[in-house]
C-alpha cells in the first residue's frame, strides 16, 4: 500500500509531502513533479497569485541519484512569497496577528473551524484548507504516475463542464492523448465549449463572481483487478469516490455514468461483455460502469466525473454573513482569489486517482523493488490471460449444464423448479 501525508500551510514558509510504501528503484526527479506542479497552475480564469507564485521543489529524502531507496520520499515545496509577505504573519514563533480575520466566508471552512477548534481568527482556519494544500497532492500525485506508467496505466482529465456550458460528450482522450488538453485554456477538448467557457469566465470576472464544473478523469491500462467485492472499504469505487471527495470544493463523484444510469432501465444501463477472438479476451461495448463493477476493477477505461462548486471566495464579497467578534451583520472577506479553478482541480483530481491507483497496485503485486513489483504484475496479466482464453469443453458439452441464458428469476415466477446443480 502507499501512504502520504501532507503538512503545511497555503501562506507558510512551504509544503511537505511525504510518501510511504514506494519499492526501491523507481526514477524519481524534481523535474517530473515541477511539470505536474506547472499544470496545476494552469487554467484560464486563475488569479494573479497563480503568475507570480513559483513552486520551488525539493526532495529532502527517499531518493539517491535519481531512484527510490524504498525508504520514506519526502518533498518539499517552497512558497516564493514567504518571504516577501508572510514572514511575520504567518510565524511559528510566538506573537499575534496584526489584523484578526472575523468574517467567516460562506461555503469555506472558516466558521465551522472557528468553532471546532475555539479560534478567534479564521486565518487559522483558511489557511489550512485552502486549496494551495493540493500541490502537496500533486507533487506525491506525480510520485504516483510514475510508478503506474511501468504498469501501463496512464490518468489523465479533461475539464466537460464549466459554469453553464458542457462540452461534447464524444470528446474524451485516447490513450497517448492527453496532450492537447493542456493546449486549451480551460483543459477542454471541444473548441466551440472551450470559447463559450472563456466567454463565461471574463463575464464572472467583471462581476466579481466566481464558477463552478465538472472534470472527467480518465484512466487507460488499468491492470483487472485492484480493489475487491469482499469488503467494503477494499471497493476500488469507494476509495476514488473519498480521494477525489477530499479535494477541496469537490461536492459531488460519480464512476461511469453513475447518475445518468440511475434513470435507464436496467437492459440500457449496464455494459455489454463480449469475446474478442483475435485479443483472445472480453471486451465491454459501453463504459457505464466507468471500469469499475463490483468494486474491482475490469482492465477497461477507468472515468470518474469530479465537480467542483464556485469557490467561496469572491472578488466582490457580497455573500452575508456575521462578525464572529461582534455579531453584526456583513458580508464575507475578500482574499486573493480565482474566478474558476475547475481546470486545475482537474490536475489535482488526476493525481488523487493516480495515488489510489498506485496504491491498489502495490496492495495487488507487492514488490520491494521496482523490479520485482513489474514481474509480479506482468505474472499476474500473463495468468489472467492463460485462465481467459482456456475454454472449459467439459461443461460445454455437458447436456445437463444449466443453459447460459437460463432466466431463474422468470423461471421462479412461473412456477418453475430450480435447476438440480
Amino acid at each position: 500500500m502507499l501512504r502520504y501525508l501532507t503538512a503545511g500551510e497555503s501562506h507558510g514558509k512551504a509544503l511537505v509531502v511525504i510518501i510511504e510504501g514506494l519499492p526501491s528503484g523507481l526514477p524519481i526527479t524534481v523535474d517530473q513533479i515541477g511539470n505536474e506542479l506547472a499544470r496545476r497552475r494552469l487554467g484560464f480564469g486563475r488569479g494573479p497569485r497563480m503568475k507570480f507564485e513559483a513552486d520551488e521543489v525539493t526532495i529532502l529524502a527517499g531518493v539517491r541519484h535519481g531512484v527510490t531507496l524504498g525508504s520514506p520520499v519526502a518533498i518539499e515545496i517552497g512558497n516564493s512569497e514567504w518571504e516577501k509577505k508572510w514572514t511575520e504573519e504567518m510565524s511559528p514563533h510566538p506573537g499575534q496577528t496584526s489584523q484578526k480575520l472575523t468574517t467567516p466566508r460562506p461555503g469555506h471552512a472558516d466558521l465551522t473551524g472557528m468553532q471546532k477548534y475555539a479560534f478567534d481568527d479564521a486565518r487559522n482556519v483558511l489557511e489550512r484548507a485552502s486549496a494551495r494544500e493540493t500541490a502537496a497532492r500533486v507533487a506525491a500525485g506525480a510520485v504516483a504516475k510514475a510508478l503506474l506508467s511501468h504498469v501501463g496505466t496512464e490518468v489523465g482529465s479533461h475539464v466537460i463542464a464549466l459554469g453553464p456550458v458542457r462540452a461534447s460528450t464524444a470528446a474524451r482522450p485516447e490513450a497517448g492523448g492527453f496532450a492537447p488538453v493542456d493546449d486549451s485554456e480551460v483543459r477542454c477538448l471541444d473548441a466551440a465549449a472551450e470559447a463559450a467557457m472563456i466567454t463565461e469566465i471574463k463575464a464572472a470576472q467583471k462581476a466579481g463572481d466566481s464558477l463552478g464544473g465538472v472534470v472527467e478523469v480518465v484512466a487507460h491500462g488499468v491492470p483487472l483487478g485492484l480493489g475487491s467485492h469482499v469488503h467494503w472499504d477494499r471497493r476500488l469505487d469507494g476509495l476514488l469516490a473519498q480521494a477525489l471527495l477530499s479535494i477541496q470544493a469537490v461536492k459531488g463523484v460519480e464512476i461511469g455514468d453513475g447518475f445518468d444510469v440511475a434513470s435507464r432501465p436496467g437492459s440500457e444501463a449496464h455494459d455489454p461483455i463480449v469475446w474478442d477472438e483475435a485479443a483472445s479476451t472480453y471486451r465491454r461495448t459501453s463504459a457505464n460502469a466507468g471500469g469499475i463493477e463490483g468494486g474491482m476493477s475490469t482492465g477497461e477505461v477507468l472515468v470518474a466525473h469530479v465537480a467542483m462548486k464556485p469557490l467561496a471566495t469572491l472578488n466582490r464579497p457580497v455573500l452575508a454573513t456575521v462578525d464572529t467578534a461582534t455579531k453584526e451583520a456583513g458580508v464575507s472577506f475578500r482574499e486573493r482569489t480565482d474566478v474558476t479553478a475547475v481546470p486545475a482541480m482537474g490536475v489535482v483530481a488526476e493525481a488523487m486517482a493516480a495515488l489510489v491507483l498506485a496504491s491498489e497496485c502495490l496492495r495487488k503485486f507487492g514488490g520491494d523493488s521496482l523490479q520485482e513489483f513489474v514481474r509480479n504484475h506482468d505474472t499476474f496479466i500473463t495468468q489472467v490471460r492463460e485462465q481467459t482464453a482456456r475454454i472449459d469443453t467439459d461443461s460445454a458439452l455437458d447436456p445437463e449444464a444449466t443453459p447460459l441464458n437460463w432466466d431463474a428469476g422468470q423461471a421462479f415466477a412461473d412456477g418453475a423448479d430450480a435447476p438440480k446443480s
